[in-house]
């Protein structure tokens, strides 16, 4: 099925929009998703911010109870359509501890949507913005039939994409929450960026793809743990290896490179890696429900933008702040913690339990 959505010019639509927190809704006319469809993909043309109209293709995954809440799931740029492990679809996914029986994600009580990213799939060669995956979720919902999420939850370039959905359709969803992501990119998370891209650029040069996305993502890896983490982790003497020195912690960097190399086209990382630093939200024209979640020690969203973004919020703003030595990554492991917080949150926006 193709949704189409009206022509627009695109530079003009997306400042408007920015300016007087118009929402923007892409009109879609098709037939939609049977109602207990709870995976499948949409056909799209998108007016992208960037790069004028563009065919693209949504993949969507939704899984819970039919009538109950909605809640949409967004996780880090590696993140997909399967939040978690379910009897439709019992393979891992990339939140499992997360949701479960008894959590405020708890799959028996809310319905669970989420999406793979525009260009995630790595066919998208053009610049993407948080703004196209947060328009792209709307005509999602248009088709899917869903007037307004439960909730928002985004995690990481997640949390970047809730916030232009609240900005650009505040209709759509009633409460986000927001974990380690800010309304802008800080410089020096963007300079990490930047150099993870040169690796990229240095691999292909040299016929070496693999190797130059593998080495970008042990560099990111790097700035979403702490130090902390890795003084607890490896310190331990370095090793002689064919008269060369190799430290602790190579197996673990070679080790999640490889894992990276094997699931991602490196045109996807490139392009998503770069909508991260065109993000830009102005805060002041967010009026839903927030609840910014910070990491202390979080190097690539520190706390100072945290708290300019819940300022800037003003009374539609709350701020958490967890202490943790897995910096960014902190969503994936402390899974206790910001489940409290998610049940707070969406207790609040009055769900049915």
């Amino acid at each position: 099925m193709t949704f189409q959505p009206s022509p627009r010019s695109s530079d003009a639509a997306y400042a408007n929009a920015a300016t007087s927190n118009a929402a923007v809704h892409p009109v879609a006319a098709a037939t939609a998703p049977r109602p207990d469809a709870v995976r499948g993909r949409i056909d799209a043309v998108l007016p992208t911010r960037h790069a004028g109209e563009r065919r693209v293709r949504i993949a969507w995954e939704l899984v819970g109870p039919e009538g109950a809440p909605v809640v949409f799931v967004a996780g880090g740029i590696s993140a997909h359509r399967h939040v978690a492990a379910s009897a439709t679809f019992a393979e891992r996914g990339w939140a499992d501890g997360l949701v479960g029986p008894g959590l405020a994600l708890d799959p028996a009580r809310v319905r669970i949507l989420a999406f793979d990213y525009l260009g995630s799939d790595g066919t998208l060669d053009a610049p993407i913005d948080t703004t196209d995956q947060a328009d792209a979720i709307a005509v999602l919902l248009d088709a899917l039939g869903i007037d307004a999420l439960h909730g928002f939850v985004g995690y990481s370039y997640g949390a970047l994409v809730g916030l232009q959905l609240a900005q650009r359709h505040p209709a759509r969803l009633r409460t986000l929450v927001a974990v380690s992501g800010a309304h802008r990119p800080h410089p020096y998370a963007a300079a990490w960026r930047a150099l993870q891209r040169r690796a990229v650029a240095l691999g292909q040069l040299q016929c070496a793809d693999a190797q130059g996305l593998s080495l970008a993502r042990q560099f990111a890896m790097l700035s979403y743990r702490t130090p902390e983490e890795f003084d607890d982790r490896f310190d331990v003497a370095p090793e002689l290896v064919n008269g060369r020195v190799r430290v602790a912690a190579e197996d673990y960097l070679d080790a999640a490179g490889a894992q990276y190399v094997a699931r991602t086209p490196v045109n996807a990382y490139l392009r998503l890696s770069e909508s991260i630093d065109l993000h830009r939200v102005d805060p002041a024209g967010i009026r839903v429900p927030t609840l910014v979640v910070a990491v202390e020690g979080d190097r690539l969203v520190p706390l100072s933008d945290a708290v300019a973004l819940v300022e800037s919020l003003g009374t539609h703003g709350r701020l958490r702040v967890l202490r943790s030595r897995y910096g960014h990554d902190a969503f994936l492991k402390e899974h206790d913690r910001i489940d409290a917080l998610l049940a707070t949150a969406l207790r609040d926006n009055g769900e049915t339990a």
